[in-house]
């Protein structure tokens, strides 16, 4: 085993920071028009929700013409994880270099606690976004990136497990945005909490 800013890791695990979401490159047209629509797309969704919420209505209140937006994010799945894209990536930030417990310097398993607490945090305050993402086709929440990422993070925390890998793969299945949204009601977000964290404890 090595250590590095992000933690413990095995050799051969891809490095942390590979895994980030790198902010788009484009020209400064592109770039207003990416902000725009963003800026347009996260009102609407605030005002009316986001399932209520069409292409055409998010292509006009922007300033843009319809194809334009298709062109860009495809669909409004792809839209969803273009606004979800910042917000993913201010807590990349504090994993790999933020204070501990979230960030580097504390033990594995305080690290792990943190990071679960953060991302349900992440999670409940836009589930409608992450969900779409999620959902938009089979399999498309293990596709995006940012899922990447947070597997190697908690895989890299689990490494004297079992199989750190599926573990992690396994504490993250309960963080799928669908199960939550459909739990919630029932269960509440404190139990949903501590479910989380007691499935955590007996994985280290």
């Amino acid at each position: 085993m090595t250590r590095d800013d992000s933690g413990l890791r095995s050799v051969s695990a891809m490095p942390l920071e590979l895994l980030r979401t790198p902010p788009p490159k484009e020209r400064a047209d592109a770039a207003r028009n990416r902000a725009a629509v963003l800026e347009a797309a996260a009102r609407l969704f605030a005002e009316q929700g986001v399932e209520a919420v069409s292409m055409d209505q998010v292509a006009a209140a922007a300033g843009v013409g319809k194809g334009t937006l298709f062109r860009r994010f495809g669909d409004k799945s792809g839209l969803a994880a273009a606004l979800l894209d910042a917000r993913e990536r201010v807590l990349q930030e504090a994993v790999l270099h933020g204070p501990p417990p979230l960030g580097p310097g504390a033990p594995a398993d305080e690290r792990l606690d943190a990071f679960l607490n953060a991302y349900l945090d992440y999670l409940l305050e836009h589930l409608a976004l992450v969900r779409m993402s999620e959902t938009a086709t089979p399999g498309a929440r293990y596709r995006i990136g940012a899922y990447r990422f947070w597997h190697r993070h908690v895989a890299i925390l689990l490494a004297t497990a079992p199989d750190p890998d599926h573990t992690a793969h396994a504490l993250l299945a309960p963080l799928a945005a669908d199960h939550v949204a459909a739990l919630l009601p029932e269960v509440g977000e404190q139990r949903m909490r501590s479910g989380l964290l007691r499935l955590a404890h007996r994985a280290t």
